[in-house]
């Protein structure tokens, strides 16, 4: 069993990685404290197809009283009206200050149920059962919970550290191939900023097998914990540098319905403006930008920006991101593989320079 320990104080946490630990799901929860109490299970509606069976039988045999509660699929379904039907649906069931919430799928249910957990009855302990790589590799981990509104992504949120992140690699086989290749795009990223050798084991890696290696996931899951411990709720600019690739990446996403351009994907187009803009302030060199490069494109991850998202929209949503402080542009950018540092020296031009260096691949 892979474990990788996130030491917050009170709120340090577990997160397993083995293949097949869904079925051991409700004794592994039992230990962290929460034995016997009811459970809102919170889950997208074709996740809960796949996997929630197994693990409404798994609580039951470890003496939870599970409910179960769907969403639809989709990044849509992050909306505070989605979380008001949660709660509601959750009291009716008779959950209470003294009920736990597990959250079963993608990174649109990790935020959501996490919200959710959040707030209900002033808050409740949570357990991630993340099912797809970006949310195994990245937003299970962390604490960041929220949702979306028309003006940007994640802007209506709190930081709730789960209780324990149980990961199964084996929830990846259900995956169809485009949300599973998206989830690289966070994998590749966390390469970028903090780990160099791992760039060249994805490139190992082959795209058409679902069989990722449970250390890989361990490894990715151990730089965002490095970095969330030393930053927990994102004052000292140390957890600034996870959002490599995410100041345009969610500018763009949130520039199209939600939902018409997975998260991973968006965040590729993002991870090559930040190339761009770390080869012109930063000094990285052709050659280390094209390797990132080549490895999102093995991936199937796009990199080329439609003319339909105009550059003009792209700025307009930025600048109503959270990552904008007063206004002032905080930007990552790496000087070479693995070393990653936020600048303030990036314009609103060097932005639209590197929003237009997306619409070619030349």
């Amino acid at each position: 069993m892979q474990n990788v320990h996130v030491d917050l104080a009170d709120r340090s946490y577990d997160v397993l990685v083995v293949p097949g630990i869904l079925s051991q799901t409700g004794k592994l929860i039992a230990k962290t404290g929460l034995a016997g109490c009811r459970a809102a299970v919170i889950s997208d509606e074709t996740v809960a197809h796949h996997h929630a069976d197994a693990l409404i039988e798994s609580l039951e045999s470890a003496g939870f009283r599970p409910t179960l509660h769907t969403v639809p699929a989709g990044e849509s379904s992050k909306s505070l009206p989605h979380v008001e039907t949660l709660c509601r649906e959750m009291i009716r069931a008779g959950h209470d200050r003294k009920s736990a919430v597990v959250a079963l799928g993608g990174g649109v249910v990790g935020d959501l149920a996490g919200f959710v957990s959040s707030m209900f009855y002033r808050g409740l302990p949570f357990v991630q059962i993340p099912t797809t790589i970006v949310a195994q590799v990245d937003s299970s981990v962390g604490g960041k919970t929220g949702v979306n509104v028309a003006e940007g992504k994640n802007l209506l949120g709190a930081f709730h550290q789960p209780r324990l992140v149980i990961v199964d690699p084996e929830t990846l086989r259900t995956l169809p191939d485009r949300e599973f290749h998206e989830g690289f795009a966070e994998a590749i990223k966390h390469a970028a900023i903090r780990d160099a050798a791992m760039l060249d084991e994805l490139a190992a890696l082959d795209p058409a097998s679902r069989d990722v290696p449970a250390d890989l996931i361990a490894r990715n899951i151990a730089i965002k914990a490095r970095v969330v411990e030393a930053d927990e709720h994102e004052t000292r600019g140390i957890r600034a540098l996870l959002n490599f690739g995410h100041t345009i990446g969610h500018g763009i996403e949130a520039s199209v319905p939600y939902g018409e351009m997975l998260h991973g994907e968006a965040i590729s187009l993002g991870i090559r403006a930040a190339l761009f803009l770390s080869e012109r302030r930063a000094g990285l060199t052709p050659e280390d930008s094209e390797k990132i490069l080549s490895l999102l494109e093995k991936f199937h991850l796009p990199l080329v920006l439609s003319r339909s998202i105009t550059t003009e929209t792209v700025m307009e949503k930025l600048a109503k991101d959270k990552k904008f402080a007063s206004g002032a542009i905080r930007f990552v950018v790496i000087d070479a593989p693995g070393h990653a540092k936020v600048v303030d020296n990036i314009t609103q031009a060097d932005l639209i320079e590197a929003i237009e260096h997306l619409r070619s691949r030349g």
